[in-house]
């Protein structure tokens, strides 16, 4: 999957919120207590009350018009669909800005949402069923209503057709029943945990019933799509930019979920056939808003003349979400990494101390948990209520789980190829069954060599990888690297081709549902999911459903840190690097709210400034 495709839909997969409070309550027929709410939160009340005027992050007041441009994703660098909710091909980037959904984020709490296409929900105090009160006003692009029967269409379609991670997301979904026009009625299956299924059916982009009654919905087009987003698409290059232009007739402009956001007039992704060439491009102001990703261009790439003019802005902005689970994640699919003891020896192999001294001077921290630098991760020795929980399963755990810390990776010397560190994944490795021959390289008494293959389709990896493959060889292990075409990593991706590749997954705060898909066993089989590693263990499937079962804050940590604790122990990845913070380069051409949403990086509530853009032009700074 495409880093952007995956970004868009863990963005709806992920922030699921739970409970609403507060609520209007009524006394149903049958003495069913119902509650109605215009948004609903996790484990405790909404910021923000059934009036408020607008988010606090944003201004109202921002002008709206100009544009802003960005690098098109690095993850694929081409695209050749407008479908983004299919695996056929390679959708562009910002496809999110056309539709909306019927109720949408509040980057200002970890996990609430509050209506934008639905005025307000009605739902029984289980959750087993919600009705969505539509908007009667809210319109799509070609001026056709947004109706229940949209909503009906939408969920019925994804379930069916949309890519794997739509249909486990619905799968506990029954169905959805067209009360009148603005009402529609979602029904959950009996006996699934209901805690999260409304907010996830709620964060869904809703699609036009009478556009697809003439396009088929499950095949690539570079025809644009009809939504009822802000954005419309405007022009389409392909493979080279797609521009985003507002829609004149949006019909939510002054909602409160809208004001101070969605202010540039136009949003242009430019894509480029390499790192070096985008970099290049915004030297030049070819686009004007990136976030920097490699180390080495952050700490040393930073001094062209635009800089040093005062014409570009290089800053570093906090990110208040999970840091994500960035790694090398090993195949579990594959016979020979079947075995824990040969991906532990694989992970000493990896020398993150020399990497960062070397290849990042000195700026990123090591990864430990798939949760990093958040409240969810676990530490230290299992105890107390999580402890609890893992003796329900010791039988089926390694001992290490209950007599060791939660598992962190080894601090290496300053040389790439540790001694220490080959002399202990040697071990690990003969202890496993695969020992060196005369030639060097290990195989089991049958004969069968160990063999890993690392693919990859990012020239500036290379740096990082083939020093990781160096020490896998002098392990004895027939190490290669396979360098691919972005196409084909997509293609290598979905179907699970190879032997490690590099991701990087940010786990939410309040993580539901979308845990199946990552780590789920349903997942592992399914082409194009999430589940990088394959992991089909009946522990992890267990407490996955524990974690979506939670009906408290402190029983959803506890339990994510069981998780964690054996995902760690499992071995599934080898843990990369984190920093906890974005870093930025634009064109001073913007303005901003004086307060960034601590779990967004906030680029939405931004604005253009005409008379800076003059300025520059005057200048001679930008043409």
């Amino acid at each position: 999957m495409s880093g952007h495709r995956l970004f868009a839909w863990l963005a709806a997969a992920t922030f699921a919120a739970l409970v609403a409070q507060p609520a209007d309550q009524a006394r149903a027929d049958g003495h069913e207590t119902l509650l109605t709410s215009h948004g609903i939160s996790a484990f405790g009340e909404l910021k923000y009350p059934a009036d408020f005027p607008h988010f606090d992050y944003v201004n109202p007041d921002a002008p709206k018009g100009g544009f802003i441009s960005f690098r098109g994703t690095l993850a694929s660098q081409t695209f050749d669909s407008l479908n983004l909710f299919i695996l056929k091909g390679e959708p562009a980037q910002g496809l999110e800005r056309i539709y909306d959904t019927l109720l949408t984020r509040a980057f200002d709490e970890p996990d609430a949402v509050y209506g934008l296409l639905a005025e307000t929900i009605e739902y029984p105090e289980d959750r087993s069923w919600v009705i969505f009160n539509l908007r009667p006003e809210a319109r799509f692009s070609d001026g056709e209503p947004v109706t229940a029967e949209d909503v009906a269409f939408t969920i019925d379609t994804l379930k069916t057709l949309g890519s794997p991670q739509y249909q486990i997301i619905l799968d506990d979904v029954e169905g959805a029943e067209i009360l009148d026009t603005h009402r529609v009625k979602v029904t959950f299956t009996e006996g699934a945990s209901t805690r999260d299924l409304i907010a996830q059916v709620g964060i869904l982009q809703i699609l036009p019933e009478h556009y697809y009654r003439t396009v088929a919905f499950d095949e690539s087009t570079l025809d644009p799509p009809i939504g009822s987003g802000p954005y419309v698409i405007d022009d389409v290059d392909p493979a080279r930019s797609i521009t985003y232009c507002r829609n004149p007739d949006y019909w939510g402009a002054d909602l409160p979920v809208r004001v101070g956001t969605g202010n540039f007039g136009c949003a242009t992704y430019e894509y480029f056939a390499d790192r070096t060439a985008a970099f290049e491009a915004l030297k030049s102001g070819t686009y004007l808003f990136h976030e920097e990703n490699t180390s080495a261009q952050w700490a040393t790439g930073y001094d062209f003349p635009a800089l040093e003019n005062g014409w570009v802005v290089q800053e570093t902005l906090t990110d208040g979400r999970s840091s994500g689970a960035q790694g090398f994640w090993m195949n579990l699919r594959r016979p020979n990494l079947q075995d824990p003891r040969v991906r532990e020896a694989i992970g000493m192999l990896f020398n993150f101390e020399w990497t960062n001294q070397t290849l990042f001077y000195g700026l990123y921290e090591r990864t430990d948990s798939f949760w990093e630098n958040s409240t969810l991760q676990s530490s230290g020795m299992a105890e107390g209520a999580e402890l609890a929980i893992l003796e329900e399963f010791r039988d089926q755990l390694p001992p290490e789980v209950f007599t060791e810390p939660a598992f962190v990776p080894r601090i290496n010397g300053p040389q790439n190829s540790d001694r220490r560190a080959l002399r202990a994944a040697s071990a690990l490795l003969d202890e496993a069954g695969w020992l060196v021959g005369d030639d060097g390289t290990r195989r089991t008494a049958e004969g069968e060599t160990l063999r890993i293959e690392y693919v990859g389709a990012s020239s500036s990896l290379e740096r990082i990888v083939l020093p990781f493959i160096e020490n896998m060889t002098r392990a004895g292990i027939d190490a290669i690297y396979t360098r691919v075409d972005f196409a084909q990593m997509e293609q290598r991706q979905e179907d699970f081709d190879y032997d490690i590749i590099i991701a990087r997954l940010v786990l939410p705060l309040s993580p539901s549902v979308e845990l199946r898909t990552l780590f789920g066993s349903q997942s592992v089989d399914a082409r194009g999911t999430l589940n990088l590693a394959g992991v089909n263990d009946p522990v992890v499937d267990a407490l996955i459903e524990r974690i979506i079962a939670a009906e408290t804050r402190e029983e959803l940590e506890t339990n994510v840190h069981a998780l964690d604790r054996v995902l760690r122990a499992m071995h599934i990845w080898v843990p990369n690097w984190y920093k906890g913070t974005h870093w930025l380069a634009y064109w001073d051409v913007f303005g901003r709210p004086d307060t960034k949403p601590p779990y967004d990086r906030g680029d939405d509530t931004w604005w253009f400034v005409q008379e800076k853009y003059d300025a520059l032009q005057a200048a001679g700074a930008l043409r």
